[in-house]
């Protein structure tokens, strides 16, 4: 079969399986869409299975389509790590790097990927940012080179580099009765408190340690937006719990404070994460010994 398989095939399916549509792919791939529909006819026959199935305009995978767009991932993977490869032996770091990571991190990992840009000027960075849950999902799904989150998946064969300390603090308005003064989680059960959304690193902390310490929160909202949970704190409609990295310059703008909580700050660390049998490429490999002989970056 892999005789008669093309990479241009191999490029025109999964350009199809990520946008959807064959004339969007026709239109990326600068190809008529006769041209798309025949390369995917002769793939499926090749295979000896349909590898979409379409529903008015809807397009999906078939099992096998899933099954051949993970091979055309790992494929991707090894060749991208030949082209660096090939690369290094020229004397050159060109490329590509593929990081995805969880909302929070957006504060920080920005920053470091500027600082590898300047040392590597000819490779070319992708960035995807989304909460945790569509992360672990591009990870189930090996989209990307590695991963950035403070709360890995224990369900997937993965290696986990801790880089960096994640800090989680309880914030309230100024005005606050607990503010200055130290209290216990218990003493703060009644008030209303805004969370990350379950499932995010952050919450999965917090609701471990008010586990451990016996106490039920009153969860008022859940949120994903670290942006949206400090400017409602700051009305006073409830406490919340970040990170310090999310923090910035907004304690000041939203008259926000850090109470001291027995047992804050929580201390998770943050992770970059690549699957146990991802192909590393050059760049990534770099990237990932950066991350992790990296000083700590200032809280806030």
């Amino acid at each position: 079969m892999r005789r008669r398989i093309t990479f241009r095939q191999l490029e025109t399916f999964a350009a199809v399986a990520r946008l959807g549509s064959f004339s969007r792919a026709a239109e990326a791939m600068h190809l008529t869409q006769p041209a798309v529909s025949i390369q995917l006819r002769q793939l499926a026959d090749t295979v000896g299975m349909p590898l979409f199935d379409q529903t008015g305009r809807e397009l999906r995978l078939t099992a096998a389509g899933d099954e051949l767009l993970a091979t055309v991932r790992n494929l991707d993977d090894v060749w991208n790590r030949f082209d660096s490869a090939i690369d290094e032996l020229r004397g050159l770091r060109r490329g590509k790097l593929r990081v995805a990571l969880v909302t929070t991190a957006k504060y920080f990992v920005p920053r470091m990927v500027g600082a590898f840009c300047r040392r590597y000027p000819d490779v070319s960075i992708e960035l995807e940012i989304a909460n945790r849950a569509k992360i672990v999902e591009r990870l189930r799904r090996n989209e990307d080179d590695l991963y950035v989150m403070s709360y890995p998946p224990d369900d997937l064969d993965i290696v986990v580099h801790p880089f960096l300390d994640n800090e989680l603090v309880v914030l309230a308005p100024r005005d606050h009765w607990a503010a200055g003064r130290p209290v216990t989680l218990a003493e703060l059960a009644g008030e209303p408190f805004l969370l990350k959304e379950p499932g995010s690193g952050s919450r999965h902390a917090v609701d471990a340690f008010a586990a451990a310490a016996g106490v039920q929160l009153r969860v008022r909202l859940s949120l994903a937006s670290n942006e949206a949970l400090l400017e409602l704190a700051g009305t006073g409609m409830g406490l919340t719990v970040l990170s310090r990295h999310a923090l910035g310059e907004r304690l000041d703008a939203e008259g926000l404070c850090v109470l001291d909580v027995a047992g804050f700050p929580l201390h998770r660390p943050w992770n970059v994460v690549h699957l146990r049998s991802k192909v590393l490429s050059l760049p990534a490999r770099a990237f990932l010994d950066e991350l992790r002989q990296a000083p700590a970056l200032p809280a806030g």
